[in-house]
């Protein structure tokens, strides 16, 4: 990656995970940084790495418009990662609560949209800027996460659409598929059982989990100038978990 294009990038859920590798990686290639996140540390993580941190929450569109146009009037914003989410319990339909759906899709749906509405359509007015979703393997291939999946599949679907739309004004949006990858959040489901590490890695074609650094590396990519004809796609970064999948039925990998 390299930084000419990248003056100054806005990550949401940067404190932790995904979103902390990207701000490093951006950081470490002498971007400015604004993480937007409401990690209970996430000032000094910020901090630590010589970024600027907003106490964010991805469902309030008011407050992510309020804060697009403080950051606007400043130093514009020219990159947007959207990496806040969560994940979901593996219930089946009948016991997922209106509460748990509501709120997956909200932080992943409602809030990559927000954050694009607002930060993507003022990049629109200068006629430059790169924005980068998370989307997911689960967006793709379908399992036991009937919102966070569907809700992963529609950030990939609006990504495509938001390039459509904003590709004559200069605007390039593109989606990262991330596949199972080592996050805090992965290592606590791995931690209490809901998970199979093992199970995991030997579903993919590399035979490991992939690593949050490696999904930056992938962000830094879409978003920097080595990209620069590049907008619309959802680019799996999976360890090969999507072309492994269909296996199993022929016995597994070999």
């Amino acid at each position: 990656m390299t930084s000419e294009l990248i003056a100054h990038a806005v990550i949401t859920g940067g404190a932790s995970g995904i979103g902390l590798a990207t701000a490093q990686l951006f950081r470490g290639h002498g971007a400015a940084v604004t993480i937007l996140d409401l990690h209970r540390d996430g000032a000094d993580i910020a901090a630590g790495i010589g970024a600027e941190f907003i106490r964010l929450d991805v469902t309030d569109a008011e407050a992510i418009e309020t804060c697009a146009a403080g950051l606007e009037a400043g130093a514009p914003p020219t990159v947007l990662v959207t990496c806040a989410g969560i994940l979901q319990r593996m219930d089946p339909p009948e016991q997922i609560s209106w509460a748990e759906w509501d709120r997956v899709t909200a932080i992943h749906q409602r809030g990559t949209f927000a954050c694009c509405k607002s930060f993507g359509s003022r990049m629109a007015v200068r006629g430059a800027g790169a924005i980068v979703t998370v989307s997911s393997v689960a967006g793709i291939a379908t399992g036991p996460l009937h919102a966070y999946g569907p809700a992963k599949a529609a950030i990939a679907h609006l990504s495509k659409s938001l390039a459509a739309e904003w590709g004559p004004k200069g605007v390039r949006v593109n989606s990262v598929a991330p596949g199972f990858t080592s996050t805090p959040a992965l290592d606590r489901g791995l931690s209490v059982g809901a998970l199979s590490g093992n199970r995991l890695a030997a579903g993919a074609a590399l035979g490991r989990l992939v690593e949050a650094e490696e999904i930056a590396n992938a962000i830094g990519f879409l978003a920097g100038p080595d990209a620069s004809a590049i907008t619309g796609v959802v680019l799996p970064v999976d360890c090969g978990y999507l072309v492994a999948g269909d296996w199993g039925v022929y016995g597994g990998l070999r």
